[in-house]
């Protein structure tokens, strides 16, 4: 069970070649655990993470270890290194990516494991060893459910077969991978939304209240388990909150709170 609101941790360690409108310094390790019990106080149980946020899967493990109150989503397929993403979809590669992983964040299993695409998501379905490996070792008991962070309609849809989360891209502009959200519903799969404030871009979208809508515009759709909000901020994690909850006050529990629900085991709870 998920959270309707997940916290997305590249802000934990790396803060540069990032898409936000202003600059910021990474966070030492006492306001990282301020932010973290915040939002466990909150209902907060999902963290979006991946070797390419520099040393958030680190800190991670360091900060929270093994607690289990922590569901940890984490990918595969990207490095950040010297400033750049190096993509890598070998079968040696995503096994030591996995291991390492597993020891970073002090795991004996991981969650949930995404494929982190470089856009070419067919290509690296079909083309590379990567979905197989990541089922062997989901068989073997290192992973839990795994998916994809999907950057195409075609990518997204062909990963809703073997798929337990697709992630995917969803905001008041950016509506093309609505065709991935609308097929997991019908396949009963989750989706973890990103990108879902615009990466602090929500002027653009024109909105009285812009937060207020994009959280009304991705939680109306059935599929979504999991808003993935990427704040260092323990204000901007409030407004998050309790833009969530005012949302399902207007709405009612019916229309917000069971779409937040979702449709499989990854399915999210009120934040």
């Amino acid at each position: 069970m998920v959270s309707a609101l997940g916290l997305g941790t590249v802000k934990f360690g790396r803060n540069e070649a990032v898409k936000y409108p202003h600059s910021f310094q990474i966070p030492d390790d006492r306001s990282i655990v301020f932010l973290l019990s915040k939002a466990h106080e909150a209902g907060i149980n999902l963290l979006d993470t991946a070797p390419a946020y520099g040393a958030a899967q680190v800190r991670i493990g360091k900060l929270i270890g093994a607690d289990s109150d922590w569901i940890i989503c984490s990918k595969v397929g990207e490095q950040f290194i010297n400033g750049r993403s190096i993509y890598d979809y070998s079968e040696p590669a995503v096994i030591a990516s996995v291991e390492n992983s597993l020891k970073q964040l002090k795991r004996d299993v991981l969650d949930i494991v995404l494929i982190h695409s470089d856009g070419n998501d067919t290509d690296i379905l079909q083309n590379t060893p990567i979905l197989e490996t990541l089922l062997r070792m989901k068989e073997q008991g290192k992973i839990k459910a795994l998916g994809i962070s999907s950057k195409t309609i075609a990518g997204g849809t062909m990963a809703l077969q073997f798929s337990d989360v697709i992630m995917c891209t969803y905001n008041l502009i950016e509506k093309n991978e609505l065709p991935v959200i609308q097929a997991a519903e019908s396949a009963g799969k989750s989706i973890f939304i990103k990108k879902g404030l615009m990466s602090g871009h929500l002027q653009k979208a024109g909105k009285i209240d812009p937060l207020y809508a994009s959280y009304q515009h991705i939680f109306l759709q059935q599929a979504v388990s999991s808003l993935i909000i990427g704040t260092i901020n323990p204000v901007h994690l409030q407004q998050n909150i309790d833009t969530f909850l005012s949302v399902i006050k207007k709405f009612g529990k019916a229309a917000v709170s069971d779409s937040v629900a979702g449709r499989t085991r990854h399915r999210g709870r009120n934040a």
